[in-house]
């Protein structure tokens, strides 16, 4: 129904040593000297943007926010040390016959936009016709969440989700579709509210083949007005 070869046809075995880390991944530059930042470099930094906002960071409801920022960025920016590569790689198995869609929708997800490091929230729906093998679905929204925790645009998100599962599964097809809010927008500038931002990477048979690319969509539906803001 698919258009497609037959299961492992064309396909030569994965050579994981071929699937490289993105840049960023397991990251062990030292701290300080010239190199990554330390604590309290950053804390610093936290400070001076307090003052140019016009408050003291002296005062007794601010001498805490550096350390908390500091804090909170490890937890948003957790992503520059972890690698999608190896996640994916880590748990497929073969498919046993089975060759039709998989979807895993409505993956909840939280990013910073790179050109005001304001909040992007939002959903990914994720789909991919096996070959030969198929992976955890938990490791799917592992996936995503890497390289939400970096900062990014949509654009570039959707497109390293679905190109990071084309690379280890080598799927007869994937498709990725992201809906999301952006806070930089709707907080600060033009102050939209309530509006969506919506974003696809179709690869193989879900570019190729428009049957293919409508059951996917139609798959996933329409998450939109549960897309959180």
């Amino acid at each position: 129904p698919y258009n497609r070869p037959g299961a492992g046809e064309g396909r030569p075995p994965v050579d994981d040593s071929q699937l490289a880390p993105v840049a960023g991944a397991d990251d062990n530059t030292p701290q300080g000297a010239g190199g990554r930042p330390t604590r309290e470099e950053a804390e610093q930094a936290v400070r001076v943007l307090l003052r140019w906002a016009g408050d003291d960071p002296e005062r007794e409801g601010l001498l805490d926010t550096p350390k908390r920022v500091a804090r909170a960025y490890e937890e948003y920016f957790v992503g520059y040390g972890q690698d999608p590569y190896a996640i994916l790689r880590r748990t497929f198995e073969e498919t046993n016959g089975y060759d039709e869609m998989v979807v895993l929708r409505d993956i909840d997800f939280r990013s910073h936009c790179e050109h005001h490091v304001a909040p992007i929230v939002g959903r990914a729906h994720i789909g991919y016709l096996p070959d030969h093998r198929v992976i955890g679905i938990s490791k799917l929204a592992r996936v995503v969440d890497v390289f939400a925790r970096r900062l990014q645009i949509q654009e570039k998100l959707t497109a390293e989700i679905a190109d990071s599962i084309e690379s280890v599964l080598q799927p007869r097809g994937v498709g990725v579709v992201i809906e999301a809010a952006h806070h930089c927008m709707t907080t600060r500038g033009v102050s939209k509210e309530g509006v969506l931002m919506v974003t696809s990477r179709m690869l193989g048979a879900f570019r190729t083949d428009p049957k293919t690319r409508r059951e996917f969509l139609s798959m996933i539906g329409n998450p939109a007005a549960s897309v959180p803001r």
